[in-house]
């Protein structure tokens, strides 16, 4: 009997220190998504350990935001709750002599940083702490120092074959042992992931190239803890327009504003996903769609800017492109009646989903006293057409059938025939299709809209 190969687990972990902006989807997506094409397991870990910088509030938001985008973790972890786990990896680590207990303060490790620098020497920690004698640690006691604890590296290189960049190899000689646990007893992300990763099963680690340098530390981890590493990808990053990083301070380019803004969740996936990689940025029908797309191998190794007005862009593509099934929930939110109808006749002409209000309000409600009427002289051609409307039920062959009857009345034609009966009958130069529009404005409003005002 053939063994059963275990689902692929991939996993997302935001620290909830602020909201997630682009960059940070770009990670959660090409998770996500890698999950979905191969049919594997998707985690949502909560890396809240930084204690003073953590938010609940935080910590919603970014639920919000993944469903938002239409993801549903098959697993949800927080880190503050799994210290018991933390604790037995860190003994662990400490019967093998692993880890060990450093005095430096912050102050004393910059000097010493600063001085190799001026020296020429790679800033890398000095491992002073090993050659500590007993009366200097003593004398760091009677100071109450408490100390932190630093994992000691494996001496020769790491190597791995990275998913987006090919084969990696790092010195770990040309790195500082990292902390892995603070003076005040908390963990730091380095060490925390690696025993998450371990824990929940995860094969495959997908995050920013700037974590490439972690991930030859993190794979000396797994070793000391006796755990095969996952497989690791590093992808290129999003920059600003202008090349600059992006940062949670960024509130323009958070997942929060643009939804604000009424910005598609299906473009941002699409644009976050397949954007600085060789596939064409474009809108997708949905997840599966897109999921189906992304390739990690086919990632570029050059960052990637975002350009705003591309991405509104593609939003308003992929609005015009979404059945009435896909939005007939968030349309009857809106208060927007008319069924897939109403939806075709005038998704072509949204940039936002609620600007299909305005449509509706126009079609349905009074027209404002400051809608824009046709030119006077344009009045007893109304008049005619007020004249000439068909008796209900409309569809859409009634618009055809009265213009063209009203254009050989008349001798109009073009521009001259329709421009005037569209800003009459809608207040507006420009829109939907007026064959698809007017039997929701109806003859009675119809009829009203044509005559003059007293």
């Amino acid at each position: 009997m053939t063994a059963t190969r275990a689902p692929d687990v991939l996993r997302f972990a935001p620290s909830p220190t602020g909201r997630l902006h682009l960059g940070n989807a770009r990670t959660l997506l090409l998770n996500a998504l890698t999950a979905r094409k191969r049919g594997g397991r998707f985690v949502l870990r909560l890396d809240d350990t930084d204690r003073a910088r953590v938010r609940e509030e935080y910590a919603e938001a970014i639920r919000e935001d993944l469903a938002w985008l239409g993801f549903v973790p098959d697993v949800e972890a927080r880190q503050s709750d799994r210290d018991a786990l933390y604790q037995a990896a860190f003994a662990r680590l400490q019967a093998d002599g692993r880890v060990y207990a450093a005095y430096e303060t912050e102050e004393e490790l910059d000097r010493a940083r600063r001085l190799a620098r001026a020296s020429g020497r790679p800033p890398v920690y000095d491992r002073g702490a090993l050659r500590l004698t007993d009366m200097r640690r003593d004398a760091y006691l009677a100071e109450s120092r408490t100390p932190h604890w630093r994992f000691r590296l494996s001496d020769g290189r790491i190597g791995w074959d990275d998913g987006v960049r090919g084969r990696q190899e790092i010195d770990l000689e040309s790195l500082s042992d990292p902390v892995v646990r603070r003076d005040d007893g908390s963990f730091l992300y380095v060490f925390t992931s690696v025993v998450d990763d371990i824990d929940l099963a995860v094969t495959e680690v997908v995050r920013g190239e700037d974590h490439v340098a972690n991930t030859a530390v993190q794979i000396d981890m797994f070793a000391a803890l006796g755990a095969a590493p996952p497989a690791f990808a590093h992808h290129n990053l999003l920059t600003t327009a202008d090349g600059a990083g992006l940062s949670k301070r960024e509130g323009s380019l958070s997942l929060g504003a643009l939804r604000a803004r009424g910005v598609e969740a299906l473009a941002v996936a699409a644009y976050v996903a397949l954007i600085g990689s060789a596939e064409a940025v474009r809108p997708v029908a949905d997840l599966d769609e897109l999921a189906a797309l992304v390739d990690l191998k086919r990632l570029s190794r050059a960052p990637a800017r975002i350009d705003e007005d591309d991405l509104q862009a593609l939003s308003a593509k992929t609005l015009h492109g979404l059945d009435h099934a896909a939005v007939s929930p968030r349309l009857l939110a809106l208060g927007v009646g008319g069924g897939a109808a109403f939806w075709e006749a005038v998704r072509g002409n949204l940039a936002r989903l609620d600007e299909a209000l305005d449509w509706w309000r126009i079609a349905t409600e009074p027209l404002p006293e400051t809608a824009e009427r046709p030119p006077a002289e344009d009045a007893g051609f109304l008049a005619q057409a007020l004249a000439g409307l068909p008796p209900e039920p409309w569809d859409e062959t009634t618009w055809k059938s009265w213009t063209a009857a009203l254009g050989a009345a008349t001798g109009r034609k073009g521009r001259a025939l329709f421009a005037p009966l569209r800003l009459a009958l809608t207040g507006w130069p420009h829109g939907p299709e007026l064959a698809k529009l007017l039997p929701f404005i109806g003859r009675e409003r119809a009829a009203e809209r044509l005559a003059p005002r007293g």
